[in-house]
Parts: C-alpha cells; structure tokens; sequence
C-alpha cells in the first residue's frame, strides 16, 4: 500500500470508529501508521473522529524512539518532523516499540468492561479465540511507565494485541482494515450484555443550590446514576476505574443524598464543583460541562452497567490518580478539551 493509500485508509479507520462512543470517546484513543523513518501518530488532544475534516496526525522521527527503546530508554522525547505545531500523543513510544506498521490503541467499552475487572486474563483465556495472540499488562501510568511495561510483555510474546488492564487495548496489523478484523474479533467475543433498565427515569429540571445553576445532564441513560440503586451505590467504591475517567471527571464523584446534603457540601467546598450525583433526584452539571467530559461520563455509565453483582471491579489507587492529576501532559490535553 502507497503512502497516499495508507494515509486514505487510516484516516476512513479513525473516521468510522471516531463515530462509534462505544470504540471512542473524544480525544481519547489515537492511532499511528509508519511511513519509512517516520512514525506519524495522533496529536494530542485531537478527536479521532475529526480525522477526516481536520489534519490530527503529527510525524515524528521513528528511529531516534526505537534507538532509546533499544538502549533501554522509555523517557525520550519524540522529536517532531517539520513545522508541525501539534503535539505527539503521550502514548507515542507506546506505538513506536510495536512492530507493526499500523498500531491501534482505543477504549473500547466491550473490551474496558473487561480490563476492570481483577480477573480480566482468565476471562480473555476463556473467551478469546486460541488464533488470537494477546498479553494482558498490568495497570501502569500511560507514557514511559506503560511503554517499559508493554516493552517487556512483549519480549516474551511476540502478540499484536495487548490488553491494558485498568485502561484499554492496543492492536497491531500491517493495514488498518487487518486491525479493524481483530477489533471486530474483540468485540464480539467480549460483548456484555448491559443491565435492564428501570421503567420511569426521567431527567430532572434545572436545580439552583448556593447561587449555582445545574443543568440536568440530558442522557437519560447517565440520569440512571441516580435513580439505580444499585448503580448510585457503586459511584464511589467503582469510581477511578481507568485514566480518562480520572482526567476528565476528576478523583471521586460528588454524590449525595438529598439536595440539603448537596446545598450544605457546596457552602463548604473549596474549589468549583461541576458534576453532582443526587440520589432519586439525577445526575447535574454546570453549563461549563465540556462534551469532552459529557462522553467520558457516558463511557463510565457504559462500562459501569457492563458489572454484574459478583464481578470483582478494581480501581486506580490513590497515587495512580495523583500521577493523572498532577502530569502536565494530561493538563495540557485538558486545556486543549476546554477549546
């Protein structure tokens, strides 16, 4: 395939699985091709989905990241080619490292539903097709850490499908219609189905509380956070479950429960609060809510209605999220979501 082909066919990749919220969610995921010396990958920040109306891909020098990769080096810089003014991924080594010349790496919610889950390997044993060839790495911080880690998995297996636990899936094929075979594998072995829904959940209407207006999130899929017992009881043992989630929609979700335990919280609060889980009342945010984080929230609600009552869900730890909050890489992906 031609280098005009190759970037054709990246591009209708991103496009098609960019419109499907359950493949991807805003900026998240990113995809990369390699094109001779180049590596040309997602900038960050950009929207998969916007691939075919924007130019969201940056190259950036292939061998130099291969040659720090070999030298055991997994903090290298990526070194951008030409006057590109975006930014690499924060996942580029990530890409580089797979030998692959078409490297995947999404948040689907079929496979993420599974990646939570403490015991998400033998489920992939029992479920995946013996063709399949796969590593599960455990949850590392995305960047040099999760680089190593996949490094070192995958010099004990040569596998071009590498599950994130705790975060997502990375897949590598020699053309972009290969990796969507293995993803449409993926998904239909990993399918879950949702739980039922409740009868009679509407959305709420607006609530003022201490001088702050809250809009109703208007999914009515999301205001089940509320009205689902059983849902709004897993908000905060089942909260930081992969790093989006914490990135966009913070450390712990605000849940109360009544508007009198909400009013009483916000007199106290010493930061903004943008997001409220109120019990039998609805889920509510303020108008700066970006949809950045409107489709993060709507991936947790998909990946939370995907547990049963015995599946065993794992969360990042306190210093996990504190890595997240407090990385200026995730900071400047948050600057560029409020644009």
């Amino acid at each position: 395939m031609n280098t005009h082909d190759m970037r054709g066919a990246v591009v209708r990749f991103c496009a098609a699985a960019g419109a499907d919220p359950l493949l991807v969610q805003g900026a998240g995921g990113n995809v990369s091709w390699k094109e001779g010396s180049s590596l040309w990958i997602k900038a960050s920040g950009t929207w998969l989905g916007q691939a075919a109306d924007k130019d969201i891909f940056v190259p950036v020098e292939l061998d130099a990241l291969r040659g720090a990769v070999d030298g055991g080096s997994f903090d290298v810089t990526p070194v951008v080619r030409g006057a590109s003014e975006l930014r690499p991924s924060i996942e580029t080594l990530l890409h580089a490292l797979m030998p692959q010349t078409v490297v995947v790496h999404l948040h689907a919610v079929e496979v993420l539903a599974h990646l939570v889950r403490e015991d998400c390997a033998a489920e992939f044993e029992s479920k995946l097709p013996a063709s399949l060839s796969w590593v599960c790495v455990p949850y590392r911080k995305p960047g040099a850490d999760l680089a190593r880690a996949v490094h070192e998995a995958l010099a004990a297996n040569d596998a071009n499908v590498v599950f994130l636990q705790n975060h997502g899936v990375v897949i590598g094929a020699e053309s972009p219609a290969a990796v969507e075979a293995i993803l449409d594998q993926l998904v239909t072995a990993l399918r879950t189905a949702p739980m039922p829904p409740l009868a009679g959940v509407l959305p709420p209407g607006p609530i003022e509380v201490d001088a702050a207006i809250f809009e109703p999130v208007a999914d009515p899929n999301i205001q089940r956070l509320a009205f689902d017992a059983r849902l709004f009881a897993r908000l905060a043992s089942q909260w930081a479950l992969y790093p989006d989630h914490v990135v966009f929609l913070g450390a712990f979700p605000h849940v109360f429960d009544d508007l009198a335990a909400l009013e009483a919280a916000l007199e106290r609060a010493q930061e903004n609060v943008e997001l409220v889980f109120v019990r039998g009342v609805g889920v509510f945010a303020t108008p700066g809510f970006t949809k950045a984080k409107q489709v993060q929230l709507r991936c947790y609600f998909d990946v939370l209605v995907r547990q049963s009552d015995t599946d065993r869900v794992t969360t990042l730890g306190a210093s996990d999220i504190g890595e997240l909050l407090n990385w200026d890489a995730e900071q400047y992906r948050m600057r560029l979501s409020k644009q």
